[in-house]
């Protein structure tokens, strides 16, 4: 797309949107940032657009005039891609397109692309790191913090990107093609966006539509969704399983990860040399070595840095030990699935801090993974009475309710006992109780910190 002189809407004043702005007209556009919600002011985006304080910003209704003139619509990715807004461009065919796409296009070097339900995260920061470890120009991008478009024109020939990418991000990608993907696992998540499971699954895969047989995808073999989709895939695909040896591919057997080509037998290290918790980081950890491995990182650079990477932040992160009490920050359980590797990874009694927004998730599977492991649910958010329900329907009955993330942390200190645990995995977004789940953790964080030894 020609983006010269071009007229380009630009929708959300979040961080995606000022950095799409900003990208827009470092290249010749003519960026217009709008936000319909009135409760930001012109004076404050510009103030967060700083020395791009010059791009024009329109909060509330977008002008007719602005519409007729468009020459395209950059999406940031809380912004359903359905809604009547969006609509009105595609009927004057208006490109539509996301700030993944348009920080693709602006950018160079090569791209590892990671996706999934769970995981994203550790396995974007550990591919990062053990690209960055090898490769002089590397940035790490997308869904873990750093918009694409503020590293885009940054990148070189020789760059290599690695992009943590979302469903919403998705949605809005045209020309993307990375060399390397990996769909790391698919559950139920985000369906009152995509509204069936089926527009989520065919989403997730659709960040291989422009790989060939000369890209790499790197697919989890216990997931029932990309066991199947590595049949039709149309990029090359690499398995890993936790759960039994492959023929080709990477695995876990016992206590070590092995890789196998043509049915010959590597092992690679044991779990134990890892610093990380549970089986799904075990799984999060092959998948970062395929695809290091298949862009050509060496083994013993990849195990090197595998060997000495911390948890990411608000994934069962330790956080304190509080009398005798371990407090775990697990604020990216953002939806059950990831909740149930929460409580997986606890090696004790635990006193669970659940409930938050309503993303239309059904809970009975978190509620089952407790196995006598949970000695009590403690409750806040929109979704606490449904998530109560469901528990005492499995007859589950430790229940506290409370009001807010400060109440809970204080149920939770006079309930857990010492050598128990205290577990922050809330199976639910963080919104209208925080503006992210990054917020909800570090406030949980600063909590417990505050507690008495």
């Amino acid at each position: 797309m020609d983006l010269q002189q071009k007229k380009i809407v630009v929708v959300g004043c979040g961080i995606s949107g000022i950095g799409a702005a900003k990208l827009l007209r470092a290249v010749g556009a003519c960026p217009i940032l709008y936000d319909e919600n009135e409760k930001n002011s012109v004076q404050s985006v510009k103030e967060k657009l700083g020395d791009a304080s010059a791009i024009e910003v329109v909060i509330g209704a977008l002008p007719q005039e602005i519409l007729e003139q468009a020459d395209g619509l950059v999406l940031s990715p809380g912004v359903p891609v359905d809604t009547p807004f969006v609509e009105q461009f595609r009927e004057r065919n208006i490109p539509v397109l996301g700030e993944v796409e348009l920080a693709y296009e602006c950018a160079k070097g090569d791209v590892l692309a990671i996706t999934g339900t769970n995981g994203k995260t550790t396995t974007t920061a550990l591919t990062g790191q053990i690209m960055e470890e090898y490769f002089s120009s590397v940035f790490i991008v997308g869904n873990i913090g750093n918009p694409y478009t503020t590293a885009a024109l940054e990148t070189k020939e020789e760059t290599v990107t690695v992009a943590e990418i979302s469903s919403f991000q998705l949605e809005t990608t045209l020309q993307f093609h990375p060399k390397v993907t990996a769909i790391l696992n698919i559950t139920p998540d985000h369906l009152n966006r995509h509204h069936t499971m089926d527009n989520y699954v065919a989403v997730k895969e659709s960040i291989t539509k422009n790989q060939t047989k000369e890209d790499t995808c790197v697919l989890n073999y216990e997931d029932e969704y990309t066991r199947a989709f590595g049949e039709n895939c149309p990029a090359s695909v690499i398995y890993f399983s936790s759960q039994r040896p492959l023929e080709n591919g990477y695995y876990l057997e016992g206590e070590n990860i092995c890789v196998s080509k043509a049915g010959a037998k590597e092992v690679l290290m044991n779990i134990h040399e890892m610093q990380l918790l549970g089986t799904h980081n075990v799984e999060n950890v092959m998948a970062a070595i395929a695809m290091a491995s298949a862009y050509g990182v060496p083994m013993e650079n990849i195990l090197a840095t595998v060997k000495k990477f911390q948890a990411v932040e608000h994934r069962i992160e330790y956080v304190a030990t509080k009398k005798g009490v371990d407090y775990y920050n697990d604020s990216k359980g953002t939806n059950p699935d990831a909740a149930i590797k929460g409580i997986q990874a606890m090696n004790r009694k635990t006193v669970l801090i659940g409930g938050g927004y309503d993303k239309q998730s059904e809970y009975d599977e978190w509620i089952e993974s407790f196995q006598g492991k949970v000695k009590c649910l403690v409750l806040l958010g929109q979704t606490k009475e449904k998530i109560a329900d469901c528990a005492k329907r499995h007859g589950f009955h430790e229940i506290v309710m409370t009001e807010s993330l400060e109440e809970a942390v204080k149920v939770c200190a006079e309930t857990a006992k010492p050598g128990e645990a205290v577990l922050l995995s809330p199976a639910c977004a963080s919104w209208g109780m925080f503006p992210n789940y990054e917020v909800r953790g570090k406030m949980f964080k600063e909590m417990v910190h505050s507690l008495e030894d």
